[in-house]
């Protein structure tokens, strides 16, 4: 398997003015994510505006990043969905692409018991000989995985891990009974020193698009029991981290790239650009972390 690594972008999908999907730019920004600090990127993720991407622009941009990375980078797809035999199909389509693994998202809208997200993750897991990281964001889809579900499934042997997004009580059950190799990812930014303090193995990041090098120093300062420093990055980043995310992922992380100099075009409705106020609480915020 393909070493993912502990920080992971869940990259956006720049747009041209007319909304259609910019290829060129999407493999310039999975380079400029890896050379400051990613070990890894999520493409076609809920960051990446996977709702509004259809089958063939979510292909195509894998093999986009695949193609712009090389083996620098984990490239990891988002497949998932709310219909079973739809992620089935297009797991296995991904597959032919290139990327080194999938992102497995929990059903959203249709609300499954927690037997019918387990059968939907197998599924989709014997689907491919890739792979999996299941990935559970309450927030997004309104259903929680309880950590009994995840652990069945982490018996599966192509579900390596999962991006989480619940309390450190959830946490903590998912770690103390993980097989080992299983790996969890927070799926918080501002969560990722409490995640890793706890024994998760890293985050699956939207910040790291414009705070990538000083995440991956409060990583390692962790990793080397450099408790101090960790926790001073951490308070550092904070205010990135809250103000990234005043406004709907991925509306401000958008805007934030172009205010560093890294355009990546607009938004594809129903999600609009960053309102002129909105724009400029987020300036502060990046100005305050010397970030322009």
């Amino acid at each position: 398997m393909r070493e993912f690594g502990r920080l992971i972008t869940a990259m956006v999908t720049p747009m041209k003015p007319d909304l259609s999907v910019d290829y060129e730019r999407a493999g310039e920004l999975a380079q400029y994510l890896v050379e400051n600090g990613s070990d890894g990127v999520v493409v076609s993720g809920t960051t990446g505006e996977s709702p509004t991407l259809s089958g063939s622009e979510k292909l195509k941009l894998f093999e986009t990043v695949v193609k712009a990375v090389g083996h620098r980078a984990a490239v990891i797809g988002g497949t998932g969905s709310y219909n079973t035999a739809e992620t089935v199909e297009f797991t296995r389509k991904a597959e032919a692409t290139g990327i080194d693994g999938v992102l497995l998202v929990t059903p959203y809208y249709n609300k499954p018991p927690q037997e019918g997200l387990y059968q939907h993750f197998k599924a989709a897991a014997e689907a491919t000989s890739l792979p999996c990281v299941l990935y559970n964001v309450p927030s997004r889809t309104s259903i929680n995985m309880l950590p009994q579900t995840t652990l069945r499934l982490a018996e599966i042997p192509n579900i390596v891990g999962i991006k989480e997004c619940g309390d450190l009580g959830q946490l903590t059950e998912i770690l103390n009974g993980a097989p080992e190799g299983f790996r969890v990812w927070s799926g918080d930014d501002a969560a990722t020193l409490p995640y890793l303090t706890l024994g998760a193995y890293g985050i699956v990041s939207v910040a790291a698009h414009v705070v990538g090098p000083q995440m991956k120093e409060m990583i390692q300062a962790l990793l080397e029991g450099q408790v101090p420093q960790a926790a001073a990055w951490h308070r550092r980043l904070h205010p990135v981290f809250k103000g990234l995310f005043a406004v709907t992922n991925p509306v401000l992380v958008k805007a934030a790239l172009a205010m560093t100099g890294f355009p990546v075009g607009p938004l594809r409705p129903p999600l609009v650009d960053a309102t002129p106020r909105e724009q400029d609480a987020l300036r502060e915020v990046l100005a305050a972390a010397d970030l322009l």
